[in-house]
């Protein structure tokens, strides 16, 4: 398994972004095993949380061993904490650097499949918020997407203060990243009128997964967002489990995302320590 740590000159962000990759073309089949068929690879877009980094999912979870035995590249880019949206004032374009620019130098870079059905992208927590809705941004670009523990805080995000003792949860901050707030409900930037949108103009609709841990402050929300999105007639499946804000949570669920997939089958490789006896 290749894990590959790099530096991409991003336009959209005028500026140099840490980016990890998880790369199965070194893949070691066991002796007798048929070898893979060379073809580009399935991709998951794969973002952090808040107060987070690109090194995150591989230091929390177990994705980089899934992701090789389902054959699947992984790209984990750093998206601060910016919730991963545009921001025109500052030239701060993350969501166009998520939805657009990164899958395309990725796939210059890299084999990976240029098929709307090949490429997924997931996140938790911020990371959740930005994959769904980059993820409906760019329905033409993901097929799949998977939001665990979504930050879903635009409900009600115009009643913020800034009297919080936590600089996320305040108004200030959050006009930083939104922009006016008395305005977001009704942009691109809230899921919900995205989702909305794409089904009045009768697009194809991406399938999504959602899960929330039962212990979890946003359960509510996401538990309101999911039923949204089956109203408005998305596929999707959502599951709550044991668990709360956490990494423990993540990583079973990040493994249930890579089962609900539509990959090519898991089949274990030659790695460190595992030599098939």
């Amino acid at each position: 398994m290749a894990y590959l740590q790099m530096s991409i000159l991003s336009q959209s962000l005028m500026r140099t972004v840490s980016v990890n990759v998880i790369l199965p073309a070194d893949k070691l089949a066991f002796p007798g095993m048929p070898q893979r068929e060379e073809k580009p690879y399935k991709t998951l877009y794969l973002l952090h949380g808040v107060f987070g980094s690109h090194i995150d999912w591989v230091n929390g979870t177990n994705i980089q061993r899934w992701a090789e035995e389902n054959d699947l590249a992984v790209v984990m880019p750093a998206g601060e904490n910016m919730f991963y949206v545009d921001q025109e004032a500052s030239h701060n374009y993350y969501g166009e650097f998520i939805g657009k620019e990164l899958v395309e130098l990725t796939r210059k870079m890299f084999p990976l499949s240029r098929k709307r059905e090949d490429t997924y992208i997931a996140g938790l927590s911020m990371g959740g918020y930005g994959a769904i809705r980059n993820g409906l941004k760019y329905h033409e670009t993901f097929g799949c997407i998977a939001g665990l523990s979504v930050a879903a805080i635009i409900d009600g995000i115009e009643q913020r203060t800034d009297d919080v003792p936590l600089f996320i949860d305040s108004r200030s901050y959050a006009e930083s990243i939104f922009g006016d707030l008395r305005k977001v409900a009704d942009s691109d930037k809230n899921p919900k009128w995205l989702a909305k949108k794409l089904t009045e103009e009768q697009a194809v609709l991406p399938r999504i997964y959602m899960a929330c841990g039962l212990q979890d402050f946003l359960l509510p929300k996401n538990q309101e967002l999911q039923k949204y999105l089956k109203e408005l007639g998305y596929d999707v499946t959502y599951e709550e489990a044991q668990g709360a804000h956490e990494w423990d949570f993540w990583n079973s669920q990040i493994k249930k995302v890579l089962d609900w997939l539509p990959l090519e089958g898991r089949t274990a490789g030659m790695n460190s320590g595992n030599v098939g006896i």
